[in-house]
């Protein structure tokens, strides 16, 4: 139990947060399970398949495949961060969370969003110097300078994010334990904080601006030099040629940057004209909608990996039949 409410009807540390949901759907939450209980397990078997394939074919082990694979390793993390807890929400009704254990999940959320994000950008890089520079490319892009990027991003992610849960821990006092949010998301946490929160604040403006708008910057200029390479080729059929091993990753850019960037800009500058139950569900659509896509368009659209799937279940019907 948590200690009792003091006078000033605030709260000394409390032992858990209560989650809600979505304010404002709760005639509809258990209805919503419909969308985000599909999309979750197709986050799981789309990413899992891909993670399978990968690791079982050892012609895919090239350092493009490799990224995918990270990107599908961080999508699993990211979809199962947040969508059991919130499946439970949305189908039992409001929930208590222990405060470490929000916490923990406020910091794996924040993270695996940022590395999601890296990864993108090293996959935009990747692009930019298969098409830019394809004699040099086997050189200047190996396996071992991927597993590298891949720490690396993963350390980033780690040091960037580590003082969002060390923000909140600072404070002592609560005007309330209930969350208004589906998941423990920094700045719902920050809402309840007696305090100044100022620090808070700006240290979520600026790490959004300095993740997404550098990733976003390093994809644009990454782009620009795919179009320039492109551009010089001779014939259309070579342009088409090129620009279609890009199509996958830049499907994948826009259903992860455009919900992301819709919800943000919800959330900074709508907060008094759109309603806290639509800036919710956004945030939740905008973590759960790439790792369920991801998989299908580079399963539907990256040949290599789409005929390894049908080799398998042709080989699994085989032993059925």
């Amino acid at each position: 139990m948590a200690e009792a409410p003091e006078p000033n009807s605030t709260f000394w540390h409390p032992y858990f947060f209560l989650l809600t949901g979505i304010p404002g759907l709760r005639g509809a939450q258990a209805w919503l399970t419909l969308v985000f209980g599909p999309m979750y397990l197709l986050a799981l078997l789309g990413n899992g398949a891909l993670l399978a394939v990968v690791w079982i074919d050892t012609m895919l082990h090239q350092p493009m495949f490799l990224l995918l694979a990270t990107l599908a390793a961080t999508d699993l993390g990211l979809a199962t961060s947040i969508a059991p807890g919130l499946l439970a929400v949305l189908w039992l009704g409001p929930r208590s969370v222990p405060y470490t254990t929000c916490l923990v999940q406020m910091f794996f959320v924040h993270a695996l969003t940022a590395m999601e994000s890296g990864v993108l950008l090293a996959m935009a890089c990747d692009r930019a110097v298969a098409i830019g520079r394809p004699l040099h490319y086997p050189i200047l892009v190996t396996k071992a300078r991927v597993g590298y990027g891949a720490l690396g991003l993963a350390l980033k992610a780690v040091v960037i994010v580590v003082p969002f849960p060390l923000l909140v821990a600072r404070f002592g006092h609560y005007r309330a334990k209930t969350v208004g949010h589906a998941y423990c998301a920094h700045m719902a946490v920050v809402e309840l904080v007696v305090g100044d929160t100022r620090t808070n604040n700006l240290y979520g403006l600026v790490l959004s601006l300095a993740v997404s708008g550098v990733d976003i910057l390093g994809i644009t200029g990454s782009y620009g030099l795919i179009a320039h390479a492109v551009l010089r080729l001779p014939t259309w059929e070579a342009r088409a040629k090129a620009l279609g091993t890009c199509s996958s990753h830049i499907c994948v850019i826009l259903a992860f940057y455009v919900p992301g960037l819709f919800s943000y800009l919800t959330h900074r500058f709508g907060r008094h004209t759109v309603p806290k139950s639509v800036h919710i569900l956004l945030s939740n659509i905008y973590l759960l909608l790439p790792p369920a896509l991801n998989p299908l368009i580079y399963g539907a659209r990256t040949k290599q990996i789409r005929d390894r799937l049908l080799e398998t279940f042709k080989s699994k019907k085989s032993q059925f039949c």
